[in-house]
């Protein structure tokens, strides 16, 4: 028997994966070199040590430590996870988070998946026996030390907003230079031609509509929106005139803005800046609007049956609630999209109120109907293509129902007629004055 001994091979020393977490707050020119600085750095750094290999640096620019949703820090958790990084490096605590939580939620889920951080500035291993204490104590001072600099910052507000000067903040129509509005000439007619198309009569869906199809793009770079709109027909900014603190932050760690709604102190400077349009073309909107918010009211309380099917219609193409709309003061029930878009976002159209009546008192097998009654049977209405309803009922079952235009003769009543004879007979008088 022949026993021959055979030695092991050595293994190559696996190299440790480092990933590197740079942060700076701001975007101004001197952090953003200071951010290169800090990349160029890390790299060196790993590159003397032979037993790392750099996996990547992760790299936030003008965010702050105290907010969670940052790029390139969530992509830097997301490869922790995957197992593609040993270990992470970080100039100090603050710039890996501000916020106490935040700092031991994402260290204990890294310790969790045996992922040291470490931090230069400390001398601090996470894994290390004595991290997670240390780590709370520093973070807690971390977490101080934003809130002081957000009372700083907010205290330099104020200052500008007593001296009639905006803080910050981009408006379409304007920049900001040195503390003032200058108007940008191209968007400056765009917000003209909106002032212009609301007077004419057109409302803010339609001249939404009409401005993206126009290729206008709003300020967020895409097409514009009804709400764009109304934010525009509402902005003081337009005539010259500043109202400061509309928005307000009540906890620095989110830095979610909240609308200020009298919990805070307010600043109306008149003059401040060149207008767009005229104090009086401004006032006139606001009158307008105004008057269109009396007529609706009005509406809306002769005509109750409006009410029936709010929140029941739903389009089958898109998933849209249908909306109630007056189209040539004619009732009708429309999918949103396609009244704001048209028809290429959505091909489904509208479905006439009284249509709508009928056919619902044909399912449900009454003479009339009523609100109460629509909630007791009816789970919704499902409208998968033109001239098609699908009624779901409360018990289980559906019906599906088809439904047409009545003809013209049937709809042509002798009111109707003697309306479009008055009608002709004016256009044939206005001619014959032009002649």
């Amino acid at each position: 028997m022949k026993i021959t001994e055979i030695a092991p091979k050595p293994k190559a020393p696996k190299k440790l994966r480092v990933a590197a977490y740079a942060r700076v707050s701001s975007e101004k020119d001197a952090a953003f070199h200071s951010l290169e600085a800090q990349e160029d750095y890390y790299r060196g750094y790993v590159a003397a040590h032979p037993d790392c290999e750099l996996v990547a640096v992760f790299s936030d620019n003008g965010i702050s430590g105290t907010v969670t949703e940052r790029p390139a820090f969530q992509e830097m958790l997301e490869a922790c996870r995957n197992g593609k990084i040993d270990m992470v490096i970080t100039k100090s605590i603050t710039r890996f988070a501000r916020n106490t939580v935040t700092l031991l939620e994402t260290v204990r889920e890294l310790k969790a998946l045996s992922i040291d951080a470490y931090f230069e500035k400390e001398q601090m291993h996470s894994l290390s026996a004595d991290g997670e204490l240390l780590l709370t104590l520093l973070a807690m001072y971390a977490e101080e030390e934003a809130r002081s600099a957000s009372e700083n910052q907010k205290w330099r507000i104020q200052k500008l907003y007593q001296q009639g000067l905006p803080a910050s903040g981009h408006t379409f129509g304007y920049r900001l230079e040195d503390g003032h509005y200058e108007i940008v000439p191209e968007e400056a007619e765009v917000i003209r031609r909106i002032y212009s198309m609301y007077l004419s009569g057109m409302g803010p869906g339609k001249i939404a509509k009409e401005l993206t199809l126009d290729g206008s793009l709003s300020p967020k770079g895409r097409g514009w929106s009804e709400s764009g709109i109304k934010d525009v027909l509402q902005n003081e900014k337009y005539k010259g005139d500043l109202l400061l603190q509309k928005y307000y932050t009540p906890d620095f760690r989110t830095k979610k803005h909240t609308v200020n709604r009298g919990e805070r102190r307010k600043y109306y400077v008149e003059g401040s800046h060149e207008p767009i349009v005229s104090p009086e073309t401004f006032e006139a909107i606001q009158q307008e609007k105004a008057k269109r918010r009396e007529r609706y009211r009005t509406t809306a309380h002769d005509d109750q049956k409006k009410h029936l099917f709010c929140g029941l219609i739903r389009c089958g193409y898109c998933g849209s609630t249908f909306r109630f709309v007056r189209n040539h003061r004619r009732p009708v029930w429309i999918c949103p999209k396609h009244w704001k878009k048209g028809p290429s976002i959505c091909p489904l159209r509208q479905i006439p109120e009284n249509i709508l009546a009928e056919k619902t008192k044909e399912v449900l097998g009454m003479e009339e109907i009523s609100l109460a009654a629509l909630t007791e049977k009816i789970d919704k209405i499902l409208v998968p293509e033109h001239h098609r309803l699908v009624f779901r009922l409360k018990d289980g079952t559906e019906r599906d129902i088809r439904w047409e235009y009545p003809s013209r003769r049937e709809a042509w009543t002798e009111e109707k007629r003697q309306a479009a004879r008055e009608q002709a007979y004016k256009r044939l008088r206005e001619r014959k004055e032009e002649k």
